[in-house]
């Protein structure tokens, strides 16, 4: 299972979870290796060009899946075309996250404050077409405000950059950030989906702090190459399936602040069409290009 985003990211978290439950349900070995680079494009290229004989998969994202059709010029894979949806596995919002030492304690202070120094407060990413990434740019267009994008290696280096200061804030994953949240290196300031998180209830959205129409979803999802057989993909999405429902694991993913989703093919494929079109409209608007 090819994870195209850095270890200890939110599909690499998420990867190891179902990994680890198709390991014990067929008692062979399924191994997850991470391909990071190019944001997603490295990890999501191998998969499309592998046999599709059901031996190779990858946990796609919204970054890897959905923003990068819009953001390359020339993507070497299409996410419809060169792959076979098998599961949509789970959902989280990303995470407003600042260094504690920033002058802020809501949305509304922080966008006052950047208006009030332009182009001198910097936000983080796990790299050029990350969710994260997207998630920034369409803060600072709705806010209206200047900011400057800081791609890092990973969603967990973007994590280390603001607990250190290197960076002012960050819109990313809630798995990764979630830790030092609760340990307190990272102030929290809102969550970037339109409602709550169970995760971090106390937590307001961004929408209700001030820009109504701002909307963010991590999604995480199982994907095969493009000519898998039916009968592969039913047998995998049933596998998934059935896993997801376990207490155990519906647990370990609401610990990191996902909620467990297990769609048929036909949905995931029907949420990966309406997410394409959506960070479509974000790419234009922010005239974000990561070429």
């Amino acid at each position: 299972m090819i994870v195209p985003s850095a270890p200890g990211s939110g599909p690499d978290i998420m990867a190891r979870t179902i990994a680890q439950k198709l390991s014990e349900a067929w008692n062979q070995p399924v191994v997850v290796e991470a391909r990071p680079g190019a944001g997603g494009i490295i990890g999501s290229e191998m998969v499309a060009k592998s046999p599709p004989d059901g031996y190779t998969l990858i946990m796609g994202n919204a970054g890897s899946h959905s923003v990068n059709p819009s953001l390359y010029r020339k993507l070497p894979y299409d996410p419809l075309k060169d792959f076979s949806p098998v599961v949509l596995v789970s959902s989280a919002p990303n995470i407003l996250i600042v260094h504690p030492s920033l002058p802020v304690k809501s949305v509304k202070e922080l966008i006052a404050l950047a208006k009030v120094r332009p182009g001198e407060l910097t936000f983080g990413s796990g790299g050029n077409g990350s969710t994260a990434h997207l998630s920034g740019e369409m803060f600072r267009t709705l806010a209206g405000i200047q900011l400057v994008h800081v791609p890092f290696k990973g969603a967990p280096a973007a994590v280390l950059g603001v607990i250190t200061g290197e960076i002012s804030m960050a819109i990313l994953n809630l798995p990764p950030a979630l830790p030092h949240v609760k340990s307190g290196r990272l102030k929290a300031l809102a969550v970037s989906t339109p409602k709550r998180s169970m995760a971090v209830p106390d937590l307001p959205t961004i929408a209700e702090s001030g820009l109504p129409s701002y909307s963010a979803t991590a999604w995480y999802g199982v994907l095969a190459p493009a000519g898998t057989s039916r009968a592969i993909i039913l047998k995998l999405n049933a596998e998934i399936v059935k896993s997801l429902r376990t207490n155990e694991i519906r647990a370990r993913i609401a610990s990191d602040g996902g909620e467990v989703v297990g769609s048929t093919p036909e949905e995931f494929t029907a949420v990966m069409k309406s997410d394409i079109a959506k960070w479509a409209k974000v790419v234009q608007a922010s005239g974000a290009r990561a070429d």
